[in-house]
């Protein structure tokens, strides 16, 4: 056995040598896995799988993150398959590991954890070496930690018909600060993903409010339907924002300012 490591849901894997063909079904770390010099030992990705660009272009494509095609992965003989807890799908990761395959299964839900991850489970392998990446990403936690004085409301939705939001067990609600700090419109819901009603996000009153590209593509015709939050103090000061919704959510390469 040349490997075991530990996985985000504390499974562990033995790897019997260095994954060589791998395959990702989570967009942030096919990222990831490139900039960790390791893109030429991808074999597979998703249709959602778009960065970077040039390196996955020509690379087969075995579905989306939710409608993994099982078999046309398991063609591929991957080493390694690298999958998310909430991207993916249970059914499937059940089926890649009846069929024997190993599975890697990412799920941060903080900034930190980001940090942690990707030395656990790439550090034996990749040809650039992941702790730089994480020492980088514990700096901006330290660096961020002083510049927020205090709590700020801000509603930041993923979707829309209907509303949705996250909570604050969330690599979304840590990643623009740290969640001590920062107050969202739907810190303490029950659901990460809750879904949430314009006049009650209104009678919290968001100071700011975030419109990311993704999951949901927000763009400034998407103002119109905020109107019932044209009272709140972010409506009143212009502190409405579109932003990107990768810098948001693909946790990894991008967690780091670029």
């Amino acid at each position: 056995m040349w490997r075991e490591v530990v996985d985000d849901l504390g499974r562990t894997l033995a790897l019997p040598e260095p994954p060589r063909r791998i395959v990702s079904l989570v967009p942030s770390v096919t990222e990831l896995i490139c900039d960790l010099g390791a893109g030429d030992r991808l074999v597979g990705v998703t249709k959602f799988c778009v960065e970077p660009a040039a390196v996955v272009a020509n690379l087969p494509r075995v579905g989306g993150t939710k409608t993994a095609d099982c078999a046309t992965l398991a063609a591929l003989q991957p080493d390694l398959v690298v999958m998310n807890s909430e991207e993916n799908d249970r059914a499937h990761f059940e089926a890649l590991v009846a069929a024997g395959l190993s599975i890697f299964v990412s799920f941060p839900t903080t900034v930190a954890a980001a940090g942690r991850g990707s030395p656990a489970w790439a550090a034996p392998w990749a040809p650039r070496p992941p702790r730089r990446l994480a020492g980088r990403i514990a700096g901006v936690v330290d660096a961020l930690r002083p510049l927020i004085p205090g709590r700020t409301r801000v509603f930041c939705p993923i979707w829309r018909k209907p509303w949705m939001s996250f909570n604050r067990d969330t690599y979304c609600h840590d990643r623009p600060g740290l969640r001590r700090r920062r107050q969202w419109s739907a810190p303490s819901a029950a659901d990460r993903y809750p879904q949430v009603e314009l006049p009650g996000i209104a009678h919290a009153d968001p100071q700011v409010i975030l419109l990311p590209d993704e999951p949901y593509p927000f763009a400034p015709r998407h103002r119109a339907a905020l109107e019932p939050l044209r009272d709140t103090a972010a409506w009143r000061h212009g502190r409405i924002h579109h932003v990107d919704g990768k810098a948001l959510s693909w946790y990894g390469a991008r967690t780091p300012p670029r």
